[in-house]
């Protein structure tokens, strides 16, 4: 995902609510725990069970907006469980626990408090049907509105928080699980998710066709993503097999449809450069979805399939597809455990723009990171005093999250050398592969890997808000590199409306 400057929303109290299995009393109680111990975000995601599978099926009316939804949830109590809350709001017709009809209501504006008619017990399984119908680009919560409808369909694509306007969840990185997406969709209508196709635009009934897809590593809800509308499919194969899957919103000019395709049809070659850097691609599909021109004036790292807004391909640009892409490893399959971290996806993103221009021969990392920290940025700009290991929720997506954070690897880099700095990168890849981690546990990684101690460079580097000593520069340095069109291109004409607080249209 790429850069924004609009402000988040401040967040509200940290306290989260304790489970109380003895009791099954209102949801207003402390009978479930509403959130998953964010300190940025306290109330997304819950506690109580561990989410293994997601089946979401819907249908949707194009016209009016309407979309009709049943979501299957299996899942494991981690604990006994007599209520349990989801992250949801559109209208909600039913729930069932483990085949019997539970009781529902609201609390917040984004929670579905749950009670089972039967308390569930720790390690147990818990089946979870919701069934719902709403028009989601009128559901209102935390101020925003993340459906984005569009001329010819609809996008769910969004950050932190896009799950609730189509299907219920534990919203958190934290929670990740298997999914499958089936949607019907008028003929003639595309709809495009995660993964591989398990059923492509199969007749339904008359008028109605059904596309499936299938996510069969672990994912973070934010990361899944719905695109519907009249896209241009292209299908292709990678070296190892899996599918190549690209779409193109018909709605976008013959100048702008060119430029992207040159750009995201370079995608199987970016994977594999970048797997020779990382190690293995880990996912079993690849590709990138361009919706029109404006329609949500950003680009997200959705798993297997970056979403990007055409408005970003006015002219060819790669650097925003290796960004995508790099996120694949570092904040998909790698993800943070805590938002304050999300510097672990933007930087390594980002660095990796930069390590993908040296290699192309258009500029060294030494001349980018000299030109980023001492002209673009000098040392009274006011970037230097936002902390990317620390931001803050209302800075979360700053510059200096990007482009300090990059800078850190830079340093990194040259702090232990080449030869560990892309071991300690690839190690943290493998081992953390489908799962969460944090700026603590790089940090002891690399201090293992390259046997220095290193916590006063990261103290330095992340949480101190002035610019860290930089030792000599290039003497190449020009006042402003000629990639670096390319990368404004990347963090901003593609980041638009990015966060943005939208209001119902």
């Amino acid at each position: 995902m790429l850069l924004q400057r609009t402000i988040i929303s401040t967040v509200a109290a940290v306290m989260v609510t304790v489970l109380c299995v003895q009791s099954n009393v209102h949801a207003a109680s402390a009978s479930t725990t509403t959130g998953a111990g964010d300190i940025y975000y306290p109330d997304y995601g819950n506690g109580g069970y561990d989410v293994i599978h997601y089946d979401i099926r819907l249908r949707y009316f194009p016209d009016t907006d309407r979309l009709i939804g049943t979501t299957t949830i299996l899942a494991t109590a981690t604990q006994d469980v007599s209520a349990f809350s989801l992250d949801f709001i559109l209208h909600t017709r039913s729930v069932r626990v483990n085949n019997r009809v539970a009781s529902f209501d609201r609390q917040g504006d984004h929670e579905l408090i749950v009670r089972p008619a039967t308390p569930v017990a720790k390690g147990s399984r818990l089946t979870i049907v919701v069934q719902y119908d709403d028009v989601p680009s009128t559901v209102v919560a935390s101020d925003i509105t993340a459906w984005n409808r569009t001329v010819d369909g609809a996008l769910a694509v969004n950050q932190p928080e896009i799950a609730w306007w189509w299907f219920p969840s534990n919203d958190h990185p934290t929670d990740k699980a298997t999914f499958e997406v089936s949607v019907l969709v008028p003929n003639g209508i595309e709809a495009i998710s995660n993964g591989v196709p398990t059923r492509w635009a199969q007749p339904a009934f008359s008028g109605w066709s059904r596309w499936s897809w299938r996510a069969d590593a672990p994912q973070a809800t934010y990361l899944s993503f719905l695109a519907i509308g009249d896209f241009e499919i292209r299908q292709g194969t990678s070296a190892d097999g899996s599918p190549i899957i690209t779409a193109y919103s018909t709605r976008l000019d013959a100048d702008t449809a060119a430029a992207a395709r040159t750009s995201v049809e370079r995608t199987d070659e970016i994977i594999a450069w970048a797997a020779e850097l990382f190690g293995p691609y880990p996912f079993n599909a690849r590709g990138g979805v361009v919706t029109g021109a404006g329609d949500q004036y950003f680009a997200l790292e959705t798993q297997t399939r970056p979403v990007y807004d055409g408005y970003s391909f006015m002219l060819p640009n790669e650097s925003l597809v290796v960004h995508e892409l790099v996120h694949q490893w570092f904040g998909d399959s790698v993800s943070v455990d805590q938002w304050r971290d999300i510097w672990l996806n933007e930087g390594f993103a980002t660095y990796a723009e930069w390590l993908w221009m040296e290699d192309q021969g258009q500029l060294t990392t030494d001349v980018m990171a000299d030109f980023v920290s001492s002209v673009r940025y000098p040392a009274d700009d006011p970037f230097w005093r936002v902390l990317p290991g620390d931001p803050g929720p209302t800075q979360l997506l700053h510059d200096a999250v990007y482009f300090r954070g990059a800078l850190t690897l830079h340093y990194l880099r040259k702090l232990v050398g080449s030869r560990y700095f892309f071991v300690i990168l690839r190690t943290w890849a493998q081992k953390y592969r489908y799962g969460n981690s944090n700026t603590a546990e790089f940090r002891a990684l690399a201090e293992k890997i390259s046997g220095q101690r290193l916590d006063e460079f990261f103290r330095t580097w992340l949480y101190t808000p002035m610019r860290p000593d930089l030792g000599p520069t290039s003497a190449e340095t020009p006042a402003e590199p000629q990639s670096w069109s390319q990368i404004v291109a990347a963090h901003e004409a593609a980041h638009g409306q990015r966060f943005t607080r939208l209001r119902p249209r």
